[in-house]
């Protein structure tokens, strides 16, 4: 049990450390925190849930956003459904088939990005869509976050429809390097 707590204060400096020196190109961005996740009970998190006593860094910041912002796309689902939130700008559903994004902390910026239409660009198509929610780089990995964990600094979750306006067939979505840029 000794070994055990010596191991686990080791892994819990070494993430601290590791997050003070994570820094997002553009932009003087470091880890604001560092939590270990919990495991959802039975049937609480359908995909990408969080592991039981995995390290998680949270972000408050993104990098700058310009006329090509890099970023990851994610897939997210914005319908009403079991466990899911409405959309933290208008606190409603979404369609798959409605072109929305929810955005990074950082991006998101309290809800200044609410309702704003940006353009993404990948595999040399592009496609707009509008900003109606948060990815919150903050916490994740409890009941309100639906035990998903943090969203990383550079995310752009999209529903399904603007994957398949970037060419990306439904079974191949998951993460994707983009630009994105204020439309």
């Amino acid at each position: 049990m000794k070994n055990f707590m010596i191991y686990s204060s080791f892994l819990v400096l070494l993430a601290i450390i590791i997050s003070s020196s994570v820094k997002v190109e553009g932009q003087n961005c470091r880890s604001t925190g560092v939590f270990r996740g919990n495991s959802p009970p039975a049937e609480q998190c359908n995909s990408n849930c969080c592991v039981q006593n995995q390290v998680y860094f949270t972000f408050q910041c993104s990098p700058d956003v310009t006329n090509q912002t890099a970023g990851i796309l994610t897939l997210k689902t914005f319908q009403n459904r079991r466990g899911m939130v409405p959309s933290k700008c208008y606190n409603k559903y979404y369609p798959d088939m409605a072109p929305v994004v929810a955005l990074s902390t950082g991006w998101y910026n309290g809800g200044t990005r609410c309702g704003k239409v940006i353009l993404i660009s990948a595999n040399g198509r592009s496609v707009k869509a509008r900003v109606v929610g948060e990815c919150d780089s903050t916490k994740g990995c409890d009941t309100l976050d639906g035990y998903h964990p943090p969203c990383g600094y550079d995310i752009v979750a999209a529903s399904n429809i603007v994957w398949r306006a970037l060419g990306v067939p439904p079974s191949q979505s998951g993460k994707l390097s983009i630009t994105w840029a204020d439309a």
